[in-house]
């Protein structure tokens, strides 16, 4: 899930005369991460306090010469580093007036780029592709400068990036020769240089942007191609070293954008976490042609999560820091906040529930003849109506209100009863999109306390967390676990119904638990009163006895389709037969009430049968309810049932029920061809207002 807040300007734009230049050079940060750098297009370098949006600080170089490259911060001796003219490199603090009379040196060859990162000495990079450190240049600006690429075979930079890891300093840059892509890893102390062939786009068409980023030992180069394609290629931080000649890169597709007819022109793509990224320039799936939003997009599961339209020219360009995507477009400079948070299917597809929208699972526990024919769903959600929400408002006004973070300093430390009550008041004024972002966090931050500390856990704070209908089981996948384990079972009902996602093994815990557990023991817990009432009635009903669903065994043992089958005399049927004798639950109420909530969980045949065969023989011989479990059941343990004696009751009974089917499905069999032929037979003309009409099916 991805969220982009309101964003506010950061300072007004240069417009340049040709429209596939860009008013800014680039977008950096200095040793407050309040500040930005800002370097325009032509002669100026402006510090900006990001939270006010007001300049601190600007500086130009004279009319007739140009900034060449972007401004950097020296983060070790707190300096500002730029270059004019290609050549001419210039170093000034912040209290400095005029670039004119700030320290410049003179190189003896054409500068790409300077690249700063927290951790590691600037570097500069070279047109022809040569790396020096910027303090060993300094010292000696007019030492001679080699040539990385070739100039004959007019092999030129596109785009570089430096990344400093564990100790490590690399410099990365991509390059264009004759239709033809290549990376190149530079890596300081010790100096080694590695260079890869990027596969080609069938089009031919080159990347539009790059992104690096660096996870889990590995450098991830994220590029954007005309045509929506995102691809992600991985090079190891460890990797080897003096390789020689270019190695293949390989690459993977990380998600595929909807782009319409076209292709992309002016759009760029910078990788926001593991699973989510950031694309200007494109257009929004649902929106008309013309116009260009900046979207986060969920690479999982390939969802669109957050989009804003942004308004004017877009040139392609976006940085994105410490939680804040900064865009050029139209006249402005726009900083637009974001977040992103653990990415779960369900609410990648939208699937959480909002906050005030219940379903009741026990009105559908048994499925009607509609539900199975045709698939129909349930009735719509009804609205909660909770009276103590408006109370605990009223009470929360005489005393500040707690922030999220608060809330969650004080789950680290604070008593049950405080906690439970701060997260409640906390949920209960909190809008929809608020929860959405919180309600993962606290549950996490529950959930990690209680496991460190034994003798902490609360029940009625988690239970309020997930009764809001935000949280799922892949944004706290401890959660349902955590609840097994203090045996609140109660909770563990909450999280059955209201969540979409609960993988296969951890159904098939809950179902091992509550077939292990005793009736005593779950028989004084208090569980949803509305799945109790549904147990209750269905209980009462089955004692009264009756057909459902079209299946009398008193029937079918009167007329079965066995040709060797003797009816047994009446008066023995009742008292002999155990086919005929009215099935009563096999378990108590509340027990029953939790196999119910067990049975309705959303599942997949084929990661369920695995964790099912951990199931022994009696808790296999204890689930007959519901058909679909019962086939997989007997997948898994086919060999188990056939061989114990205990299993020789259900075995029957099983085979009974399946001799119904079959007996009814032949007897529908049979009409068949009747209903087809009155579906041939033309209606007869001669029909007044009321007839009476003799059909002879043969």
């Amino acid at each position: 899930m991805a969220t982009l807040f309101e964003g506010f300007t950061l300072c007004g734009l240069v417009q340049t005369q040709s429209a596939s230049d860009s008013a800014i050079q680039g977008i950096e940060l200095d040793g407050d991460s309040d500040h930005a750098v800002v370097t325009d297009s032509t002669r100026a370098v402006t510090l900006y306090k990001v939270s006010d949006q007001k300049p601190l600080g600007s500086w130009t170089v004279k009319q007739g010469q140009l900034l060449t490259c972007p401004a950097v911060f020296n983060f070790q001796t707190n300096e500002y580093v730029v270059v004019s003219d290609n050549k001419v490199i210039r170093v000034w603090k912040e209290e400095d007036l005029h670039l004119d009379k700030a320290f410049k040196a003179t190189v003896s060859a054409d500068v790409w780029r300077v690249h700063s990162a927290p951790g590691g000495e600037p570097v500069v990079l070279f047109q022809r592709g040569a790396v020096r450190l910027l303090d060993s240049l300094l010292s000696a600006p007019q030492q001679p400068i080699e040539d990385i690429l070739s100039e004959e075979e007019k092999e030129v930079i596109r785009w570089s990036t430096n990344i400093v890891a564990e100790k490590q300093h690399f410099v990365l840059f991509t390059t264009e020769q004759k239709g033809e892509h290549f990376l190149y890893v530079q890596r300081l102390n010790p100096n080694t240089l590695q260079k890869y062939r990027l596969e080609r786009e069938d089009s031919r068409a080159p990347p539009l942007s790059f992104s690096a980023s660096l996870r889990d030992k590995h450098i991830n180069l994220l590029y954007l191609y005309p045509n929506g394609c995102v691809y992600q290629s991985v090079v190891a931080v460890q990797g080897p070293v003096g390789l020689e000649g270019v190695q293949a890169l390989p690459r993977s597709l990380r998600l595929r954008l909807p782009v319409g007819e076209g292709e992309l022109g002016a759009a760029s793509a910078v990788a926001l976490d593991e699973a989510h990224v950031a694309v200007v320039g494109m257009p929004h799936p649902s929106a008309r042609t013309g116009k260009d939003f900046l979207c986060i997009w969920n690479t999982n599961f390939q969802t669109l999560q957050a989009d804003k339209e942004m308004v004017g020219r877009i040139c392609g360009q976006v940085w994105c820091y410490l939680g804040k995507l900064f865009v050029p477009h139209g006249k402005a400079l726009s900083v637009i906040p974001y977040e992103c948070q653990k990415s779960s299917l369900a609410s990648a597809l939208g699937k959480l529930r909002h906050p005030g929208i219940a379903v009741s699972k026990s009105s559908v526990a048994i499925p009607s003849w509609n539900t199975l024919l045709h698939g129909d769903q349930p009735q719509g959600p009804t609205k909660i109506v909770d009276s103590r929400k408006s109370k605990l408002r009223r009470k929360s006004q005489s005393a500040p209100a707690l922030t999220v973070d608060q809330v969650l300093e004080l789950i680290k430390t604070g008593p049950v009863e405080e906690v439970r009550r701060e997260v409640e008041a906390l949920v209960s004024r909190g809008d929809a999109q608020d929860l959405q972002l919180s309600v993962g966090r606290l549950a996490c931050q529950l959930v990690a306390r209680s496991q460190v500390e034994t003798a902490f856990y609360a029940p009625g704070a988690l239970a309020r967390l997930v009764k809001t209908q935000c949280l799922c089981h892949s944004m706290c996948p401890d959660l349902l676990l955590l609840a097994l384990e203090h045996k609140d079972y109660f909770l563990c009902q909450l999280c059955l119904q209201l969540f979409p996602d609960i993988p296969e093994v951890v159904t098939c815990a809950c179902l091992k638990t509550f077939i292990g557990v005793p009736d005593d023991d779950v028989e004084m817990v208090s569980l949803e009163p509305d799945s109790v009432s549904f147990m209750e009635g269905l209980v009462a009903a089955g004692a009264r006895g009756g057909q459902q669903n079209g299946f009398s065994p008193a029937l079918f043992e009167e007329d079965s389709c066995d040709p060797h089958h003797q009816p047994k005399p009446p008066q023995h049927q009742d008292k002999k037969n155990p086919t005929l004798q009215l099935e009563v639950c096999p378990v108590g109420l509340r027990k029953a009430v939790l196999l119910n909530e067990v049975l309705q969980t959303p599942y997949s045949d084929n990661l369920l049968v695995p964790h099912l065969k951990d199931l022994n023989a009696p808790q296999v011989i204890s689930i007959q309810e519901i058909i679909d479990w019962v086939c997989l059941l007997l997948d898994a343990h086919f060999t188990v049932l056939v061989m114990a004696p205990d299993a020789k009751g259900l075995l029957s009974n099983l085979q009974s029920f399946v001799k119904s089917q079959v007996k009814l499905f032949s007897e529908l069999g049979k009409i068949e061809g009747s209903l087809q032929e009155l579906h041939k037979m033309k209606p007869s003309k001669d029909i007044s207002q009321y007839s009476i009409e003799v059909i002879e099916l043969f």
